[in-house]
């Protein structure tokens, strides 16, 4: 296996903004700052590839990210699997993403991503 970087996050020999522990799982601020304020991943002590690998594993880290979830009064939970699916870090993480009404988060399903889009190729002001 590389040198993965949740691994070395969870053992203590990579910095990280631990936002809180458990004994199966870290939530972690993402280093670039996240998508919005407050944006955090969750994920577990062991080293999964992802959400398919191990459903044990999975539930353990998704009931971690419902107890952070519960602290928002609207949130995102959202994981990916596979480079087609965005995946850039192949250990399992569960990104929990607080919203707000207008935070302009397109996410691809929502009206906020077509209207981004159509900004960013000028066809809207």
């Amino acid at each position: 296996m590389k040198t993965c970087v949740f691994c070395a996050i969870v053992a203590g020999e990579a910095p990280a903004l631990i936002v809180r522990e458990w004994p199966d799982a870290l939530a972690v601020r993402p280093r670039s700052g996240g998508v919005h304020p407050g944006h955090v991943f969750v994920l577990p002590r062991v080293h999964v590839e992802d959400a398919s690998t191990d459903p044990d594993v999975t539930a353990a880290v998704m009931r971690r990210a419902a107890e952070l979830m519960a602290d928002h009064p609207a949130a995102n939970i959202i994981t990916s699997k596979g480079e087609a699916a965005t995946q850039s870090v192949y250990h399992l993480h569960i990104h929990v993403v607080p919203r707000e009404v207008g935070d302009g988060l397109p996410l691809p399903w929502t009206p906020q991503h077509a209207a981004r889009a159509a900004a960013e190729k000028g066809e809207i002001q």
